[in-house]
């Protein structure tokens, strides 16, 4: 931390001196740097700045795809600053700038294997929603699997074309949506006591159009991903009844509303 500007890092120095001046011992543990940083953190409030040379979280983070292939290359980025070297170990950040690579490295943590078309669609998902500057997380990954997979089989019979919600100071929440059933087009508006209430109303009055029967909503559960620390991702479990039985869907997608919109074409 140091009283005044000037005091050079220990891990640094550490790091140099080992390197570059091998005659000049010390007795400093390479191994406990990071640990014994984390504490001071802990306990003087003063964060680690993440770009912090050793000590700091992203330093030893690759972000693009071809560093993460060049690790599944014998090392080809090989350097002496190894993670291991200071009780560290290497992550793969999953966003817009994400490669093969760094989900099949992710992967590899989790016990998982993709085949190369199933991994390019993945790969592709955690792209869109690095675009969206959502952070996702290893722990995400069998979500979006999931997601993505599901979505490759299942035959949408209703799409949710478009929709807009509105919420004001003084007025009831409203919903206009565009929805597409088998094909024909249909719009419709309506307020209800909440965003997604709206939304039903609305919806109901589509089916009804249709001569349909709406599915009447049980319940639901909106959470992240389990173990995630991340909101990139929302997870809504829903469930349905209808005169002859009672089903559950499940949506995922980066913002609330839509996970909970998105599993109405499953109904």
């Amino acid at each position: 931390m140091g009283e005044r500007a000037g005091n050079a890092s220990i891990a640094s120095a550490v790091a140099a001196l080992n390197d570059f001046m091998p005659e000049v011992e010390n007795n400093i543990n390479e191994e406990a740097i990071y640990k014994v940083s984390k504490l001071v953190e802990t306990f003087s409030g003063i964060r680690i700045p993440a770009n912090r040379p050793i000590i700091g979280e992203n330093v030893f983070t690759q972000t693009a795809g071809i560093h993460a292939d060049g690790d599944n290359k014998n090392n080809l980025y090989f350097n002496d600053l190894l993670p291991e070297r200071f009780g560290r170990k290497r992550s793969y950040a999953l966003g817009k700038t994400s490669g093969k690579a760094n989900i099949e490295k992710n992967l590899q943590e989790l016990g998982l294997k993709l085949s190369d078309e199933d991994l390019k669609k993945v790969t592709q998902r955690v792209i869109e929603l690095g675009d969206m500057k959502e952070t996702v997380t290893k722990e995400d990954l069998p979500y979006i699997i999931s997601d993505v997979l599901n979505s490759n089989t299942a035959v949408d019979k209703v799409v949710v074309e478009s929709y807009v919600l509105t919420h004001s100071k003084g007025l009831r929440p409203s919903a206009t949506i565009s929805v597409r059933i088998d094909g024909e087009l249909f719009e419709a508006n309506a307020q209800g006591d909440g965003q997604f209430d709206a939304f039903m109303k609305a919806l109901s009055k589509v089916y009804a159009k249709k001569d349909l029967c709406l599915p009447k909503l049980i319940d639901y559960a909106v959470r992240i991903a389990p173990g995630s620390n991340s909101d990139a991702l929302c997870e809504t479990i829903i469930t349905w009844e209808t005169p002859n039985k009672k089903f559950i869907t499940r949506g995922l997608d980066s913002i609330k509303q839509y996970a909970r919109l998105s599993r109405l074409k499953k109904c």
